[in-house]
């Protein structure tokens, strides 16, 4: 993983003197403001309030959070109702994308110092707060060509694609791909992961987001409020799903024999993959440093950018996830935590 160093952070009293691993960071505060529930349920749940500043183990650093992204699985999260699943517990602090800079690591930590700016997906969230936890198998060094607010609307999003594509999918150069809610934030970086790797990408999304596939590099874009897919899609190699019901329904059958559906919001039929002699897979994403070190390179690359379509204040998170159980699928929504840092 390439290194920054060399450089100081102003981020007001924080004075980060140098980059050696185990170096702490002066002038910390005993407590931070955060956005936390106390309870399960909808976004009047959450609170802006004071909390301890949380101390990292040995094996963990302590980030300066400027931005955290906002992900539709929020509200699903909140709410409560898959609470063993997400293995959540009260109170809770949402925020599972993040872009900051590292004030303190633990002793055990090699690849990350103190100043080095960073995103990451937190695997048990936390970033909707001023600083936050995280670890060498979430972070990694932030891409150069982008500011922390792109930068944070990046990690749990492209790494879902990533790993839809890649690692299940295994897609190769001059197969196709049919990427369901293609402007949403999963979709958007599909159809970049997918044309980076030499797919061509059918997509689908709404009459106004027609221009974004278009943009990200589909080659068939198509609106599902006027047009059926399976009637334009067919042969397919892969179809990725973020949408679920009658879509995942619906797309068994535009996939070539020994061709695959990943679906990342349900379970796949066994019945109608038999059926059709394809394969079938859930996705549950996770946290992974190298995966996002290629995506990063992807981005310095110029061959992935995010798309951010609204940034509101930290105070504003109640907003944020209330737009984001509508299903918001233009992008993504970022909360600003704090200024840029000058480097």
């Amino acid at each position: 993983m390439k290194q920054t160093v060399g450089f100081t952070f102003a981020l007001g009293a924080l004075v980060a003197l140098n980059g050696s691993p185990g170096a702490t960071a002066q002038a910390l505060p005993k407590t931070m403001k955060a956005i936390v529930a106390h309870e399960y349920g909808g976004p009047d749940v959450l609170k802006y309030e004071d909390v301890p500043l949380p101390e990292p183990k040995e094996n963990e650093i302590l980030v300066r959070v400027i931005a955290s992204g906002v992900n539709p699985a929020d509200p699903l999260i909140l709410n409560g109702k898959y609470a063993k699943e997400f293995g959540t517990h009260l109170p809770l602090v949402l925020g599972y994308d993040m872009a900051g800079v590292v004030v303190r690591a633990g002793a055990k930590v090699t690849k990350l110092r103190v100043g080095d700016p960073v995103y990451a997906y937190l695997l048990w969230g936390g970033g909707w707060a001023e600083y936050c936890i995280s670890n060498e198998g979430e972070s990694a060094i932030k891409p150069k060509s982008l500011g922390f607010i792109d930068a944070s609307a990046v990690p749990l999003a492209a790494l879902t694609a990533w790993q839809a594509l890649i690692d299940i999918g295994k897609i190769e150069n001059g197969q196709t791909v049919l990427i369901h809610g293609g402007s949403g934030g999963v979709g958007s970086f599909a159809i970049q992961i997918a044309k980076a790797h030499g797919a061509r990408v059918i997509a689908t999304a709404s009459t106004a987001n027609q221009d974004v596939l278009k943009q990200l590099g589909a080659e068939v874009a198509i609106d599902y409020t006027k047009q059926k897919f399976e009637e334009i899609a067919h042969d397919v190699d892969l179809v990725l799903d973020p949408v679920g019901r009658d879509t995942l329904a619906r797309s068994y059958g535009v996939v070539k024999k020994g061709g695959i559906v990943v679906t990342i919001v349900s379970r796949c039929d066994q019945a109608e993959l038999k059926k059709h002699e394809i394969r079938g897979a859930s996705l549950s994403s996770h946290p992974d440093s190298g995966e996002l070190g290629e995506i990063t390179k992807l981005i310095d690359g110029g061959k992935i950018k995010p798309i951010v379509t609204e940034v509101l204040p930290l105070t504003d998170a109640a907003k944020a996830d209330a737009q984001a159980e509508t299903h918001h699928t233009r992008g993504k929504i970022v909360l600003k935590i704090a200024d840029e840092p000058k480097t």
